[in-house]
């Protein structure tokens, strides 16, 4: 018996049986000595009055905080030429690089895997033309939907406005330090294909006249499946932890776009440290599961089945670089680190905050004595007395 089917739903994925275009590798391995300074820092600024522009996830254009000023994506890149899809992948991989702020001169010490952040003198974002281009430039880009604000107030909503965390937590500082980064992803198209040969049973009970029979037939069956995985995620950051990543999904892909640099202005970005070929053992492991529960359905309406053997072959088909978008707050406390993370396209909020058992126990005293207030109360109205 053979089955050509459809694959169940990947993780943050789609199902198709249809090929995409060929995959990205791993760039040419470029070193580059630490200090080395660079001239490849992209601003955006605003035609009408200069200032820098950063992209707003409201109104899903480069927005000027000045002029109020907005522009669309794509018409950036066509004012500035193309300056950043020009540039080869020149990126260091070893050490820190230098770079210089065009606002203000300052000197940005950027890590290997930085591709936009902030001058920490001015404040200006920057984007790391280097490090997006060439090899390293991601094809496809979920912009951020959504915004800071949002963002904030879903972060005081998940600490429950401090009520129960540690003094300070709620603090100004630590609500500003609420940050916006596009963490680099591979998605993966991929392949299974399934052989499996088992034994099954059916069991049929009867009665004939005072004699109860059961009877139980016994089935050689296999099975030739084909299975096709589309767009599975696995997170190609050392920083993040690959468990806040999963749980972050799904992302909604039919809002991927075609990647351009004013999409990074304003937020920090990574490029990826791990290759597709690095991170496909991953992959694979995200879908293997969907794989055995199809080969199971194949085999329902038997009373059981024993496999004598099951093969099953993954293969990667394409694979695509990608950024997706994450509101981050990272907190230290009592030798712990708790983290708040946020899926910037569609809210959905990870984590647990820190808890101060001390303003818990004094909350849990605040309800008891309110409720022994209230019940002295209705005993006294009732003629009972206080005592």
């Amino acid at each position: 018996m053979k089955v050509e089917a459809e694959a169940g739903p990947a993780p943050c994925g789609r199902e198709t049986s249809g090929g995409r275009a060929p995959g990205r590798g791993f760039p040419p391995h470029v070193s580059e000595t630490g200090g080395t300074v660079v001239d490849t820092v992209l601003h955006y600024k605003c035609p009408n009055c200069g200032s820098d522009m950063s992209y707003d996830a409201d109104a899903g254009m480069l927005s000027c905080p000045s002029c109020r000023t907005r522009m669309d994506v794509r018409e950036m890149e066509q004012l500035r030429g193309g300056q950043a899809a020009g540039r080869a992948g020149t990126a260091g991989v070893a050490d820190t690089v230098v770079y210089h702020c065009n606002n203000c001169g300052a000197d940005l010490l950027a890590t290997p895997e930085t591709a936009a952040t902030k001058c920490s003198f001015c404040g200006a974002g920057v984007v790391l033309a280097d490090r997006v281009s060439g090899e390293r430039r991601p094809q496809l880009v979920i912009p951020f939907t959504i915004s800071r604000d949002e963002a904030i107030r879903a972060f005081k909503k998940w600490c429950r406005n401090g009520l129960i965390t540690p003094r300070g937590f709620m603090s100004a500082d630590r609500i500003q330090s609420i940050t916006g980064i596009y963490v680099p992803f591979w998605l993966y198209d991929l392949n299974g294909h399934v052989h499996v040969e088992a034994v099954c049973t059916k069991v049929r009970t009867y009665s004939d006249g005072d004699y109860l029979y059961t009877e139980t037939s016994f089935f050689d069956a296999s099975r030739e499946i084909n299975l096709n995985y589309v767009m599975v995620p696995a997170d190609a950051s050392r920083k993040m932890d690959d468990a806040f990543m999963d749980l972050l999904e799904p992302y909604h892909y039919g809002q991927l776009k075609e990647f351009q640099t004013p999409y990074l202005a304003g937020y920090l970005a990574e490029t990826y440290q791990y290759t597709d070929e690095e991170l496909l053992p991953r992959a694979k492991n995200k879908i293997i599961g969907f794989i055995e529960d199809y080969i199971r359905s194949t085999y329902a309406g038997y009373a059981s089945v024993k496999y004598r053997n099951k093969q099953i072959d993954i293969r990667k088909i394409n694979s695509y670089y990608v950024l997706f978008p994450v509101w981050m707050v990272v907190y230290d406390y009592d030798n712990f680190k708790y983290t708040f993370a946020m899926n910037g396209q569609t809210g959905k909020v990870v984590g647990k905050p820190p808890i101060s058992f001390g303003k818990v126990a004094a909350w849990f005293a605040g309800v008891a004595a309110g409720t022994f207030l209230v019940l002295k109360t209705v005993a006294f109205a009732l003629g009972g007395g206080f005592l």
